[in-house]
């Protein structure tokens, strides 16, 4: 039988934690959304199933409703097609609970071809690295995310969760012979987020609270290493296969160091210059490609980045990935760096 799926429950459903909104429905709004149970008990079939519940009627591709659906996607009870985070939500929750699974969190992928119009060499002459010289333009790029929800009934909310999260960025100089082709830069970002489905719905849509304390830092040697800790809040919203979200943030201070050789105090104390004070999301699916966009920056400074990602089906359950990204930021040791990035390969998870 299908679940019941309240829309507004999109808790896990989030690539990067965003969130958009909070106030009360109307009556009809709680009518429409009975409660998701626990995790451990849900018992959903399997997308394109014949199972009662799944409509009869409906042509390939759309709700009862005559909305499009992507690929995949499976109707709730009244006939609807869930949102494009809710559908990943109804699938994530087969397995939440499962001890030999572990969920993707933000967008997972490897790009082997990587190009940069300026590459930082600057920051590794200055240290006196090994780095120094023969880095190349042209680099391998992935990333690995991957969460775990620790509470297994309500916490103090309706349909409310508490989640791990871990990502791994790295820059791996695949093509750099002369260097013996070394990791130039990795970055690590383990985080802790409670997520809340909100009971407000504008334009028949559904949004999500979070907030969430997060640590990154690229464990390099004095000299290279950078990091920094934030609490983030998001609100997002979305309709169909549209999402949009906000995220700002607040980054927990730290002491300045006494010289610059010393190994206590904050290795980046300018960071918020570049990283800016928050980030725009925006994404959108039809029922080939996904779309993403990110722009985050610092009004003061006038610095920031965008980041444009597209995926196109590829082979089995993968995709074909580009992006570009443009700004400061790439990575850790790239904060007060400005550059160009294009990159192609191939997404181990969808964009969202």
């Amino acid at each position: 039988m299908l679940l019941p799926f309240r829309r507004a429950s999109l808790v896990a459903a989030l690539v990067a934690p965003l969130g958009l909104g909070a106030c009360a429905s109307s009556p009809q709004t709680l009518d429409r959304l009975p409660r998701l149970p626990s995790a451990p008990d849900v018992d959903l079939p399997d997308a394109g199933g014949d199972e009662e519940g799944t409509s009869a009627t409906a042509g390939p591709g759309t709700g009862e409703s005559g909305r499009e659906a992507a690929p995949g996607a499976e109707e709730d009870v009244n006939g609807d097609v869930p949102g494009a985070l809710s559908e990943r939500v109804r699938r994530e929750r087969r397995e939440a609970f499962n001890p030999y699974v572990l969920t993707a969190h933000r967008h997972n992928f490897v790009l082997p071809v990587a190009y940069t119009s300026a590459l930082n060499e600057t920051v590794y002459r200055e240290g006196d690295v090994p780095l120094r010289e023969g880095l190349v333009p042209t680099e391998v790029k992935f990333q690995i995310s991957l969460k775990a929800q620790l509470n297994e009934k309500d916490l103090w909310l309706d349909d409310d969760s508490l989640w791990f999260g871990v990502t791994l960025e790295a820059w791996w100089q695949l093509y750099s012979t002369d260097l013996s082709s070394p990791f130039r830069e990795t970055n690590y970002a383990p985080e802790l987020f409670y997520l809340v489905p909100l009971l407000w719905g504008p334009f028949g849509g559904s949004t999500t609270f979070v907030v969430g304390l997060e640590h990154q830092s690229n464990g390099q040697v004095q000299g290279l290493s950078r990091s920094w800790n934030r609490l983030y809040t998001s609100l997002l919203y979305e309709r169909g296969n549209f999402v949009v979200a906000i995220r700002p943030w607040y980054r927990l201070p730290e002491e300045e160091k006494e010289e610059p050789g010393d190994p206590e105090g904050d290795d980046n104390p300018d960071i918020l210059d570049f990283m800016g004070h928050g980030e725009l999301s925006l994404a959108w699916r039809n029922r080939r490609n996904e779309y993403a966009l990110r722009v985050r920056g610092n009004p003061r400074t006038g610095n920031g980045a965008l980041t444009i990602g597209a995926t196109f089906p590829l082979f089995g359950r993968f995709r074909g990935f580009i992006q570009y990204f443009e700004g400061y930021g790439d990575s850790l040791i790239d904060y007060d760096h400005r550059q160009r990035r294009l990159g192609l390969g191939v997404a181990l998870t969808n964009l969202f």
